[in-house]
């Protein structure tokens, strides 16, 4: 899940870099490093532990034409100087972004000749491989080098004496980026922003040579290959603040935005959505995370709207239960990077066996969409805070559209103009709806229980995800039943029960939910749209109002206020909310 950047041309290019990888830090923040390739063809290396920031006084005596750097999530090795990469061996220096999955047996063969190993990652050894494989030919080493390794990896090698940036790509991805007298390659586009006019990305086992003045590239055999260009459509305005304190905040108040170009979208591509899901008998949602609770959302939808089949399966473990699958099962993959690993493995599967595969993401050119039948747009924009918010509404809108399209071969004007409201809902959400107290007592508790039932217990998996990883306060999300069934154990003092209850019909089983706890000396607040249901727990517990989006868009609403409750206690708790610990945003391996 790291993000890596190259550049070769006339310009600084440790500066170009620096700048690329603080678009890409969304990917990783434990350490970042830099490697610059100077005129007289000696290689200099920056690297520390921490933000991309700390490098900024260390490039400013680094001069050359080409560079490549890297931003870390860790997966082998604990973040610190000397596991960040780049890596170097000999005349070789590397940043990667992936897992070697045979590393240990690769080393094997360095420590068995008592070579000095300075780091405790899995990269390491690919830089080791590549100075041996080395003889006059830099791009021959890096393939003589991939065809050994086992994994994921994108790569990206210079070599002293050499003007050129050499480029590996399996399943991790790699975008390349075309300029005049300069050229560009990256993990993702945003890194691009305003760099060059034409990008395009490279398939499974590709490789690339960059020069200053070209781009060659050749797929597994070493072959000549092209690739599709397209325009490099990525906007530098995605990292301004607005004013706002954190991007969370910033994007947050963009979900009405995210929901109303959505909509907006959803037209064009609505005639080869419903020719990709004709004669479908069946659906599975995929998803991780965030994008696992739309799923969920997703399935309600298809069942209650066309009367049909629906599963909701996180990604993972539908790539190793020998999913049964037939040529009448719809499968929508959902990812808001489009290049969740376990995701686009899963959708291929999922291909290989016969599904119909709709890709419902918010990147258009991403590894989903380039293996899916058809891509339904997430119109999120640019999301840089690590934990989804606008983007999880975007893609509920797009599950939402996608269902009633299925149920009723296309979407009415008037099933539209309901949609058209929600925006303006949510914002009057954001602007009036004060969870303050609410996310302080969060903040303060030993726990936090989301209960709901139906929809409602969908989002309070979302709830309840967003406040671990932006808050790091212990959080579950439970269907209000089940409370009962073990959970009502650790209720006391200490402990919040935040009860979503956005359908009347179901609010009576879920209101039971709230005086277990209150009886049991538990703390418990109300979220719900219901005046009636408001006027039952006001004065007894914390209770919040929303607007009235009716029972099937509720969802819409109801996580802009467990969104914003996750917001606020980490702000209370003096967080980063933008940048938890241990997390990145697009997760790019298993």
């Amino acid at each position: 899940m790291c993000g890596i950047m190259g550049y070769i041309g006339g310009k600084n290019a440790a500066e170009n870099v620096l700048e690329g990888l603080k678009r890409l830090e969304y990917r990783g923040y434990d350490s970042a490093g830099i490697a610059v390739l100077d005129n007289k063809g000696t290689i200099s290396v920056v690297k520390r532990q921490g933000r991309v920031i700390k490098l900024e006084p260390l490039i400013k005596n680094l001069q050359g034409g080409a560079a490549i750097g890297h931003t870390r999530w860790a997966t082998h090795g604990r973040p610190c100087d000397g596991n960040a990469h780049p890596h170097s061996a000999g005349r070789i220096t590397i940043v990667h972004n992936g897992i070697i999955e045979n590393y240990a047996e690769l080393k094997k063969q360095f420590t068995d000749e008592d070579e000095t190993f300075f780091s405790e990652t899995d990269s390491e050894v690919v830089a080791k491989l590549i100075n041996k494989n080395y003889n006059g030919n830099l791009l021959c080493a890096l393939y003589k080098t991939v065809c050994v390794l086992k994994g994921s990896y994108a790569l990206m090698a210079i070599c002293e004496g050499v003007d050129a940036i050499a480029v590996a790509k399996c399943k991790s991805s790699v975008i390349l980026g075309f300029g005049s007298g300069e050229n560009y390659c990256a993990s993702d586009e945003p890194a691009l922003a305003g760099k060059c006019s034409e990008i395009c990305s490279l398939e499974d086992y590709d490789l690339a040579l960059i020069t200053r003045k070209s781009i060659q590239i050749f797929d597994g055999n070493l072959n000549p290959v092209s690739r599709t260009k397209r325009p490099n459509t990525a906007v530098s305005a995605s990292l301004d603040l607005n004013g706002y304190p954190h991007y969370m905040l910033k994007e947050l108040h963009e979900v009405p935005a995210s929901i109303k170009n959505t909509v907006s979208a959803f037209p064009e591509v609505c005639g080869s959505y419903l020719k990709a899901v004709a004669g479908a008998d069946r659906i599975i949602l995929l998803g991780c995370g965030t994008a696992y609770h739309a799923a969920l959302i997703g399935k309600r939808y298809f069942e209650c709207f066309a009367r049909i089949p629906a599963e909701a399966e996180t990604s993972g473990e539908f790539r190793y239960k020998n999913p049964v699958i037939t040529k009448n099962t719809a499968v929508l993959a959902i990812s808001q990077s489009g290049e969740t690993a376990d995701t686009v493995e899963a959708a291929r599967l999922a291909s290989s066996l016969g599904a119909k595969v709709v890709a419902v993401t918010n990147a258009p050119y991403s590894r989903l969409t380039r293996i899916s039948d058809v891509s339904v747009p997430v119109e999120a924009g640019s999301e840089i805070c690590v934990a989804a918010t606008k983007s999880y509404t975007g893609q509920v809108a797009a599950l939402y559209l996608c269902a009633l399209a299925f149920a009723n071969g296309g979407i009415s004007e008037k099933e539209l103009s309901e949609l058209e409201k929600i925006p303006k809902l949510c914002k009057t959400a954001l602007n009036d709806i004060n969870v303050d107290s609410l996310a302080q007592m969060c903040a303060q508790s030993h726990g936090v229980y989301f209960i709901g039932k139906d929809l409602d217990y969908a989002v309070a998996l979302e709830g309840s995800l967003k406040l671990k990883e932006v808050s790091y306060v212990p959080s579950e999300g439970y269907p209000a039943g089940e409370l009962k069934h073990g959970t009502l154990a650790l209720i006391d003092g200490n402990t919040v029960s935040v009860a979503l209850m956005f359908d009347e019909k179901l609010s009576e089983k879920c209101s039971n939910a709230v005086e277990q706890v209150l009886s049991r000396g538990g703390k418990a607040a109300v979220i719900t749209d219901s005046e009636t249901i408001a006027n039952k727990f006001r004065n007894r517990c914390s209770v919040i109002i929303m607007p009235n989006a009716g029972k099937y868009l509720s969802p819409l609403v109801s996580a802009v206020a467990v969104q914003a409750i996750a917001y606020k206690c980490a702000v209370f708790l003096g967080r980063d909310p933008d940048k938890p610990r241990n997390l990145a945003k697009s997760v790019t391996v298993e």
